[in-house]
């Protein structure tokens, strides 16, 4: 089996439920603690394996671009200055020259159409896509990374879930179940955004998933979905029976941070973890 060595980032999106911020701020550049929401996704990304990330980008994303370049005189300040810790919190923000791709989707047509921009990257390779608003914490054993031993044994596709609300099916994608075996379910179908009473189950995908390359060739014919978008889950769908799909359950706290609650929620969650604020966040907290 090929090991995953591409990730693809769509990151084109507007972020309108972040307005203002988002005015000039990509969604994706929004801090969580002391690091942008991209960040998380790539370190994720590198503890899986992963050598090259290719961001499908929109207009007025280049704060992407230039926050994992060298930024020569801010480094060379730094190093002048003898201010060697501050400059290691930057190693995770350059990455590997030749490593990174970036590539523009010029409509917002949907997640299917921005995955299909980046087709040219993929060289008939299995892939991995990650949704950076979706924070998945688990920094001792990353989600993607999960994922990836789940893909070793199984092959074929494999996309993250959580069991969500019977309530809010509607807002994700749904796995019709097959086989359980521990935190692995056979995918015998897939459901964009049912209605509660027709959901086959609460397993919702949350943003990750690793693809074989025929994905692209289902996306390339541009059927229009729910919401007239074109959906990756509907050509993930067309996969069931004709490859080994399978959802791995994931182990670790899920951040909704395309939602303003969840992304407070994770702000909040992640400063109690941190070594160097923790405990002022958690007297502050404990004072409301």
């Amino acid at each position: 089996m090929t090991q995953v060595r591409t990730a693809v980032f769509p990151v084109a999106g507007l972020g309108t439920r972040f307005l203002p911020a988002t005015k000039a701020v990509p969604k994706e550049m929004l801090p969580v603690v002391d690091k942008p929401l991209i960040q998380y996704a790539v370190d994720e990304a590198l503890a899986a394996g992963i050598e090259t990330m290719v961001f499908v980008t929109g207009r007025g994303k280049n704060a992407i671009e230039d926050y994992f370049d060298i930024a020569f005189e801010l480094e060379t300040t730094l190093h002048a200055r003898a201010k060697h810790a501050i400059l290691e919190s930057l190693e995770g923000t350059r990455l590997a020259p030749g490593n990174v791709a970036f590539v523009r989707q010029q409509e917002p047509l949907g997640l299917g159409h921005a995955v299909w921009c980046a087709r040219h990257f993929i060289e008939n390779q299995p892939f991995a896509v990650l949704l950076a608003d979706e924070l998945l914490w688990n920094p001792g054993n990353p989600c993607l990374k999960q994922m990836a031993e789940t893909q070793d044994a199984k092959g074929g596709n494999v996309i993250a879930v959580l069991e969500v609300p019977q309530a809010h099916t509607s807002r994700y994608g749904i796995v019709s179940p097959g086989v359980v075996e521990g935190d692995v379910t056979e995918v015998l179908g897939l459901v964009e955004k049912p209605k509660p009473e027709d959901a086959p189950s609460r397993l919702a995908a949350i943003g990750r998933y690793i693809l074989q390359p025929e994905v692209m060739e289902l996306l390339g014919a541009q059927e229009a979905g729910a919401g007239g978008e074109i959906q990756l889950t509907d050509a993930m769908a067309k996969l069931i029976g004709v490859q080994p799909f399978h959802a791995q359950t994931f182990v670790g706290q899920r951040h909704d941070c395309g939602d303003k609650a969840g992304f407070i929620q994770a702000n909040i969650a992640l400063a109690l973890e941190n070594a160097e604020i923790g405990d002022t966040v958690r007297e502050y907290l404990r004072g409301l």
